[in-house]
């Protein structure tokens, strides 16, 4: 039986220096099998799990994508989106926001393009008349904004869930919420689905 116990040691990656010295380690098995209950030997030498690698934080997530390809349109207008509804929020509630963005143009009830998403009729105060204000690219908001944006696209952060499709701010109280469920509070905004 401590040879069988060996062997499956041996299978599930084990290491004989567990037992003492190379070479004696059938005979600490046997002294382990003989003093102990089966479920315990097996507990004995059964290796400790992998520990997953700690996901990295929002920070380090925005530093790691600062820098990347140029954003084409739609990916400008998200990361227009970003700038404008939440500079100055923390990083979580800028990636929220992208995410209400992504999830709307996928959720049929929106234009399916982000830009379409973002220059919706009175959907976005910053939007007037379909055009976006000047955005001061030489500015760290900017560069976060645009972090933010290719986090979002490459689902890269914890972000809300893909039916959270409204928020506001935490000064208004808009009567629409009322129908609407309460996902989360991030920063200055407050997060809904239906």
């Amino acid at each position: 039986m401590a040879a069988a116990i060996l062997m499956a040691f041996a299978m599930i990656g084990g290491s004989s220096e567990a037992f003492g010295q190379t070479g004696q380690t059938l005979p600490a098995l046997q002294t382990l099998i003989a003093s102990q209950p089966i479920a315990a030997v097996v507990k004995a030498l059964t290796p400790a799990p992998v520990q997953a690698a700690a996901k990295p934080s929002i920070d380090q997530l925005v530093a790691q994508y600062s820098a990347g390809a140029t954003l084409d349109e739609q990916q400008q207008c998200l990361a227009t989106a970003v700038y404008f509804e939440s500079m100055g929020e923390p990083l979580q509630g800028q990636l929220a926001v992208a995410r209400v963005v992504i999830n709307r143009a996928a959720s049929g009830q929106y234009p399916t393009s982000w830009c379409g998403v973002v220059k919706q009729k009175a959907q976005f105060s910053f939007v007037r008349g379909g055009r976006f204000p000047h955005i001061d690219a030489a500015c760290d908001a900017w560069r976060k904004a645009q972090a933010i944006t290719r986090i979002a696209i490459a689902n890269a952060g914890d972000i809300l869930p893909t039916d959270v499709l409204w928020y506001h701010a935490d000064y208004v109280a808009p009567k629409w919420r009322n129908n609407l469920v309460r996902v989360e509070k991030i920063g200055a905004h407050i997060f809904y689905r239906a």
